[in-house]
């Protein structure tokens, strides 16, 4: 799921019953992850498949090197709270 903000683009999973949030944009080309495949807890980006964790925002797949910025998440009942701080 992705989010369009005026702070950042946002991708939103949902990996083993937890919530990660990542940038929505890959580090390499630019492709839009939300477009990608997502499996074990890496999403793959749709353009070149540059592959990253999206629990820590690590690269695991060239041809990306650089990270995704990741953000903290908290549940409350039933909404999902994403810190952009």
């Amino acid at each position: 799921m992705a989010f369009k903000l005026p702070e950042a683009h946002l991708a939103l999973y949902r990996c083993d019953g937890e919530f990660f949030a990542t940038d929505n944009i890959c580090t390499h080309q630019h492709a839009l992850l939300s477009e990608g495949y997502l499996e074990d807890g890496c999403i793959e980006c749709p353009l070149h498949q540059a592959t990253f964790d999206v629990r820590t925002g690590a690269a695991q797949c060239a041809p990306a090197t650089a990270p995704l910025k990741t953000y903290a998440v908290k549940v409350e009942g039933n909404a999902v709270l994403v810190n952009l701080g």
